[in-house]
Formats: C-alpha cells, structure tokens, sequence
C-alpha cells in the first residue's frame, strides 16, 4: 500500500520501521517540529525524523496539520492509506477523508478503555493484568473510531512504564503490518467501541509522581512501577527530594503511622502505608545518581520511626 506515516516519539518507530520492512511505500513521513532539547536548548529532531531520514523519506514537519497549507501539501501524496501513531496533534475531518482508506491509528491500550495520551502508564497504575493494541479506524473524537484489530499481553509483576512502553510499540509495529492487507483486502469488519466501557487517561505530568503515603502499598508501588523512567515516583527526606525507582508492596501488617520507617535492612528499607508496607530497594536523593538502598544507606542513615511525611 501507500503510505503517509505520522508519528513522533519512539513509540511510533518500530512501526514504522515494520512497514517499510513488509514492502509498503512510504510516500511521506509526517512529525513534529524540531524542538530545542537540553540545557544547551539546540534543536533536536524527533525520533521518528531520525528513522525516516536513514531510510531516505519525505519529511514534513507542520506546525499545525490542520491549515490549508497543510492540508494542500498532503493533498499532494496519493496514499491508500494514512497510518498515525502517537503523532501528537489532532486529525481535521477534511484530512480524515484524503486517503482511499482513511486514517488508522496506533494505540497503546484495548480501546476503549484508556483513551488519550498515557495509556501505557495509566494500565500500570491501575493495577491492570493485561493491555494492548488497538489498530482503529481514526473519528474526530479522541480515540473514539471503530476497532479494527486488537492483540493483548500480559503485565508482569516487574513491568515498568519504560518496559511496557518497548513492549507495546514492537507489538504495534507488528499488528499494523497485519492490518494493513487485511484492510486492503476488505477483510475487517469494523467495531463500534462500546461507550459505556469507555476511560479517559490525560498526559503523565512530574506531580503525579508525588507519594501520599496514606495510599495502599500495592497502589504506591503500581504508581512507582508506572512512572518509571519518567517522571518518577518521589518523597522528601530531610527537606529533599528523594526518588524511588524500585519498591514492592509486601503481605504485612503496618506498624506505625503511614509514611513512617518499619524497618531498615541491608539492601531495603520499608515504610508503612494507609494499607500494607511497602519494601523500597532503589532510590535517588536529589542532586545525587540513582543508587541502591544498600549503597544509599552507606551515605545517610535511615532508621525506624522516620518519617516520609
């Protein structure tokens, strides 16, 4: 088929990378501006860019997708299809209905639960067992269009957002090379999502990652566990910051106030939550590396009865 590709961040790579791979023609390859990154602020390309430019493709890189200019330079690739993956701007009706096929999207959860930007962290912090992804026929609603196909995985206990993240966007790269002939061919029946089952998750912002220690264990270690690598979950001790990377929630009893110190092992320490106590073996004080508990507590001393709070 030929394609008009629109992504921007890693997610979208691998699918990309998978099309151009099954033998599809990759007419144009559409992302976000260059944005200044880093403390330098120099312009950076998106991930997607990077791919596109080592496999020689257009890039277009619109401010907004919905101007007529735009609109008037995708008008000009004659594309059977458009395939969208964490692109990062909304689809006009008008460009919705350029391609023989429409517009597809990529995303990161069994629609229609979890619709919007952070499906994959969202599923951690839910204490899901299992997510996926869905190919839909895009709508002007926000991941609201009718299911395509859908393939599911497993969560495991030790998944982080970082590990899920890698997960999902291979898997999408591999459903959307099985979609794509299958949709050519007319051998999809499209779905209606089922608006009574339908979640919303907005984006991941830095306090989301803030520890209220009067929540349950298993909820503030999902919580950990989901915003790792970014933005992170995080406490104060002695009036800093301090990140927690890696905590398990443990089968025991609290003993003291929620947010106060159990106990200090070797290589952990545990805190008492609203529900449970929670075991932390990976943190990182502000302005110092990631480090483990066993060499954290080389540095600074932890003892019973502190508190978190």
């Amino acid at each position: 088929m030929k394609i008009v590709y629109m992504g921007t961040p890693d997610f979208a790579v691998p699918a990309l990378e998978e099309i151009i791979k099954a033998g599809h023609e990759v007419l144009l390859v559409v992302t976000q501006p260059d944005r200044p990154k880093g403390r330098g602020k120099e312009l950076a390309i998106s991930p997607v860019k990077e791919c596109a430019l080592k496999h020689g493709l257009n890039v277009f890189q619109p401010e907004k997708i919905k101007t007529p200019d735009a609109v008037l330079e995708l008008k000009k690739y004659d594309a059977d299809i458009y395939v969208v993956a964490a692109f990062g701007q909304l689809l006009s009706q008008e460009i919705l209905d350029i391609p023989k096929f429409g517009c597809v999207n990529i995303h990161a959860s069994l629609l229609p639960k979890y619709r919007g930007a952070a499906p994959i962290q969202q599923s951690i912090i839910e204490g899901d067992k299992e997510t996926g992804v869905t190919i839909m026929q895009m709508a002007l609603g926000m991941d609201t269009g009718d299911i395509l196909v859908a393939d599911s995985i497993k969560i495991e206990d030790d998944d982080t957002g970082g590990t899920l993240f890698d997960k999902l966007s291979n898997l999408g790269g591999k459903l959307i090379v099985k979609a794509l002939p299958m949709i050519e061919n007319g051998e999809i029946t499209p779905v209606p999502q089922d608006e009574e089952k339908a979640t919303k998750c907005g984006k991941i912002t830095k306090d989301m990652g803030l520890i209220k220690w009067d929540m349950p264990a298993k909820k503030i270690s999902d919580l950990v566990r989901a915003l790792n690598p970014w933005p992170s979950s995080f406490t104060k001790f002695n009036g800093k910051t301090l990140k927690i990377w890696n905590a398990k929630a443990l089968d025991a009893a609290a003993n003291g106030d929620f947010g106060t110190v159990k106990e200090v092992k070797k290589d952990s320490f545990s805190v008492n939550t609203g529900d449970g106590v929670l075991e932390v073996f990976e943190v990182q004080l502000e302005g110092k590396k990631r480090m483990s508990v066993k060499d954290f507590l080389l540095g600074y001393e932890i003892k019973a009865g502190d508190s978190f709070n």
